[in-house]
């Protein structure tokens, strides 16, 4: 029998709050981490503001021999990965190292340490470049770094997707799970808030330039005009039900019971946006009907082009304000590759805590009919959630998560699946 990918440990770090419960609250409360950017003086920059974690010292949690190796970046995927271990009560030494494994995603790699280090190249010489410049910057180095510090040797990897990487890594998760792994750690973390990278994130066109952070990051609001970018994100503990049972977990927050994944057609070809597709390639892969969905979170792009299309995409999947749907990134900024793990977070705290978080600061524009959650949260059952993201490029994924009956599994069920 296939195993089911359980999720039975979450690390938080987002600029809204650091650590699962601090980020869930602050989430719920509707407090945002939106504010002008302080890492750098944007005032050259026609996007000014960022969510970033704010009061977060690299000192205060790794080993000082850490801190002149790892980006920014890095050094939050590696504190989330401690906070997620240590909310799955998994000692890595304990378990075979070869059973373990970390796939993340990343959309940029290590720019802030990249561009120190070619600042150093241009105005000093080679002979002052550091030699962890040859990984530090790497896509795949929070993998690398996570997996070196916790001895987790097994089948590992990075995802490369824009905002859809996040998605796309926990489904590759899952498929290894499914192969015999036991445990993987999934998700994703970027922190790009340097000028170098501000720069690359200006090209994309994408950069909201309102200065009140309020009033920056609105899907689908009328006055939609491009997100705001931020740093963080989160990694989570996905393990094989029966090794869970085996490690004698008694906590699962849900599993990941369906993935999709789609590429949108060339741009005047005609031919439709596959964004739907996606939801219904997750769907049907997590045999659920739409009907059992309790709440999707949106990738809300803030482009009013895009809202429409997701808008349609959930409107078509779900019927006319069908189910429920929310945007907290309103409160974070995009995270990047760390933007969708959040939501899955987000997503499997609500199915815990019975809530759904609200979209802040949007009022709902006339030609979206979806059922959006605004201004404060709503106190339903949730049982079933999509998560959607989407990367630019043309990048859809969607994942299905779904709550699961962990101590007392129903007759005929073995795994307790609601």
């Amino acid at each position: 029998m296939t195993s089911r990918a359980v999720v039975t440990g979450i690390g938080v770090v987002s600029p809204n709050g650091f650590g699962a419960e601090d980020y869930w609250a602050a989430t719920c409360g509707g407090k945002s981490g939106i504010d002008r950017v302080t890492r750098f003086d944007p005032s050259r920059y026609p996007a000014r503001l960022a969510g970033e974690v704010s009061g977060f010292s690299a000192q205060d949690h790794l080993p000082s021999r850490l801190i002149p190796q790892t980006d920014r970046m890095t050094q939050l995927a590696l504190v989330g990965a401690d906070h997620a271990l240590a909310d799955a009560g998994v000692s890595t030494g304990d378990l075979p190292e070869f059973g373990m494994g970390v796939v993340t995603a990343s959309s940029c790699g290590g720019f802030e340490f990249g561009q120190g280090e070619l600042r150093n190249l241009w105005s000093k010489g080679g002979q002052y470049v550091s030699a962890y410049q040859s990984f530090a910057w790497f896509y795949a180095v929070n993998t690398g770094q996570i997996s070196i510090r916790h001895g987790m040797r097994g089948p590992s990897g990075v995802l490369v997707s824009d905002q859809a990487g996040g998605l796309d890594a926990i489904a590759q998760a899952r498929r290894l799970i499914r192969k015999g792994s036991d445990l993987i750690l999934s998700g994703g973390v970027d922190a790009s808030i340097c000028p170098w990278g501000w720069v690359a994130q200006l090209a994309g066109g994408r950069l909201s330039t309102s200065e009140q952070p309020d009033r920056a990051y609105l899907p689908f609001d009328t006055d939609a005009a491009g997100h705001v970018p931020g740093e963080g994100g989160a990694l989570l503990i996905i393990e094989g039900a029966e090794a869970a049972r085996r490690r004698g977990v008694t906590r699962v927050y849900g599993e990941i019971g369906g993935y999709g994944a789609t590429f949108d057609p060339r741009p005047g070809s005609g031919r439709e946006p596959a964004l739907r597709k996606a939801i219904e390639i997750a769907l049907d892969d997590a045999e659920l009907s739409p009907e059992e969905i309790d709440v999707v979170f949106a990738d809300a792009a803030a482009i009013p082009e895009l809202d429409r299309v997701e808008a349609m995409a959930i409107t078509e999947v779900f019927g006319c304000r069908g189910v429920p749907v929310t945007a907290p990134k309103t409160m974070t900024g995009r995270l990047g590759s760390g933007a969708a793990p959040l939501d899955v977070a987000t997503a499997l705290l609500a199915m815990r805590s019975g809530l759904i978080p609200p979209t802040t600061n949007v009022t709902l524009a006339p030609e979206y009919d979806i059922d959006l959650v605004t201004t404060l949260p709503r106190r339903t059952p949730v049982h079933a959630a999509v998560v959607l993201a989407r990367g630019q490029g043309g990048f859809n994924s969607a994942v299905v998560l779904r709550s699961i009956d962990w101590n007392g599994p129903k007759e005929g069920n073995e795994h307790g699946i609601r």
